[in-house]
């Protein structure tokens, strides 16, 4: 039976002969408008049957068979993104104060350094990721693991949100008014605590389990 192919980045689809790849394109971010050509030129080229806009921010191309995936990747030219496996997965993040007129922090500068450093990271579970320049929090970030959502004072800092399965769960405030770089600090700590737990389940199931005080006490974080 086919499967999904974590190494290139591509998922069966229903009708278990084509898949659906989306390549890494950090932040949903495209300046270059070339980008764009070029994706639908190979898109068209290998016979997809559509390209879908996520809600990951990220551009899938849908319907590839199998024996043109190794090809695909290589004219386009760009790497694939985590969209499965068990690892840091989408960072979602707004346009934030590099262009929209809400922004009070720069999520995409942040978000991106985010981006950088973790996407594709290995760790017991899969793990997400949001980036909102304002309390708007366009980017989602209370149903992610770990979001930032931007205040006139600094970044709240959320874990442990989800929207997948039967009970969805809000994120917890864990921090408030943070500069860049300790907003940047506690991810690195939040995602280090994450891995060394080495649970097989979401982020915020584990917060259930153990408690939001004892989470924050072992990040060295104030209790309430």
């Amino acid at each position: 039976m086919a499967e999904d192919l974590l190494e290139k980045g591509a998922i069966i689809q229903r009708d278990k002969e084509t898949y659906a790849v989306a390549p890494h394109i950090p932040g949903g971010l495209i300046t270059d408008f070339n980008l764009l050509r070029r994706i639908a030129d190979v898109a068209e080229k290998y016979q997809a049957q559509c390209l879908k806009l996520t809600s990951a921010a990220r551009l899938a191309v849908i319907g590839l068979r199998l024996e043109d995936l190794d090809q695909f990747w290589q004219e386009l030219g760009l790497t694939p993104g985590a969209a499965i496996g068990l690892c840091v997965r989408s960072i979602k993040i707004c346009p934030g104060t590099t262009y929209c007129r809400l922004g009070v922090q720069d999520s995409l500068g942040v978000g991106l350094r985010l981006d950088k450093k973790y996407h594709g990271m290995p760790l017991p579970y899969k793990f997400k990721i949001g980036v909102s320049g304002c309390p708007n929090n366009c980017s989602e970030a209370s149903i992610k693991d770990l979001g930032l959502v931007g205040a006139a004072k600094g970044w709240r800092v959320l874990a442990g949100g989800l929207a997948s399965g039967i009970n969805p769960r809000l994120a917890d405030v864990i921090a408030t008014n943070l500069n860049d770089d300790e907003a940047l600090a506690l991810a690195a700590r939040v995602l280090d605590w994450f891995e060394k737990a080495g649970k097989k389940r979401r982020l915020g199931k584990i917060i259930d389990e153990i408690g939001l005080a004892r989470f924050k006490e072992e990040l060295g974080l104030p209790g309430d």
